[in-house]
């Protein structure tokens, strides 16, 4: 669980970055006539008012020190003034790049649970680091705010019921003709020399589609119900995959009637000439699709 978390995150770190960019930059005085530590303080504790699982906020000095005491969301306080923080990601990083900055997942002391830290720089007129604010969210939150699952709104909780019996009836389809490809196979048990090649090809195809159905439940599974996203996710990698294997069974199915028609009627040889045809420009689609996808992902 620990290891999928970590790879989520790794993933959505882009979007947390943004987002906590946000709420520091709207709320947090910077580049001003006079900062107080006091006024810091108080939109610091705001921001941590509108995060529901922040787990404690603290302010720094430029050299790393903790100046303030560490407020916990239930009101208290705990006294860490005066320890000297200068060796932690979330303040050297905060520093050299003078913008808000979230660290790596690390064991927090206060949960003793992966935690990321968001820091963010409180500069003076003249561009030079007077503060250094700091925010504490589980990994788990972090996570959940940056890509919210399907879990979050009435609608969605529907749509995740729906997708799960979809995910479900797809997947018996996909066991049916998985059982059905295999008895072709079966039937004949250890007399390989009882098998004909046309069998062959369509147990081949049955598999390939059982395959393909498998490849998109997973993907529907993973992603509208368990909300677990990809940077390569959604309709492009479950589009690939699918007509990919449909792709395949097709050509397989085009290769067999080849076969077949050229040793008992060659003149029906011209609908597997039309398949073959159909196969390629299923193909050659394909590969156009991911390729302005890719590009369009990339100016993103």
């Amino acid at each position: 669980m620990v290891i999928k978390e970590i790879q989520e995150f790794s993933e959505i770190r882009t979007k947390a970055r943004a987002y906590f960019c946000y709420l520091f930059n709207k709320n947090l005085p910077t580049e001003l006539p006079e900062i107080s530590e006091k006024s810091v303080l108080n939109r610091l504790r705001k921001v941590m008012g509108d995060l529901s699982s922040c787990e404690g906020v603290y302010l720094l000095d430029e050299n790393g020190t903790q100046v303030s005491k560490t407020y916990l969301p239930n009101g208290d306080k705990k006294d860490d003034v005066g320890t000297i923080r200068s060796m932690r990601a979330y303040y050297y990083r905060a520093i050299k790049e003078k913008r808000c900055t979230i660290t790596d997942p690390y064991p927090s002391l206060l949960t003793h649970e992966l935690t990321v830290t968001a820091s963010h720089p409180i500069l003076d007129e003249e561009g030079n680091v007077l503060y250094v604010a700091c925010l504490d969210m589980p990994l788990k939150s972090v996570i959940k705010i940056a890509h919210p699952t399907a879990t979050d709104s009435v609608f969605g909780r529907v749509s995740k019921f729906a997708y799960t019996i979809f995910s479900i009836a797809l997947a018996l389809v996909s066991l049916l003709l998985f059982v059905k490809g295999f008895e072709q196979f079966a039937i004949h048990g250890l007399d390989y020399r009882s098998l004909d090649t046309k069998e062959i090809f369509e147990a081949t195809i049955l598999l390939t589609l059982s395959l393909a159905i498998f490849d998109l439940v997973k993907t529907l599974f993973e992603e509208e119900v368990m909300g677990r996203h990809h940077e390569n996710s959604g309709g492009h990698r479950t589009m690939v995959k699918f007509l990919g294997s449909i792709i395949i069974a097709l050509s397989i199915e085009a290769l067999m009637l080849v076969f077949k028609f050229a040793i008992s009627e060659p003149e029906k040889i011209i609908h597997a000439i039309v398949i073959i045809g159909a196969v390629s420009l299923l193909l050659l689609a394909l590969a156009v699709y991911m390729k302005f996808t890719d590009k369009r992902k990339r100016k993103g």
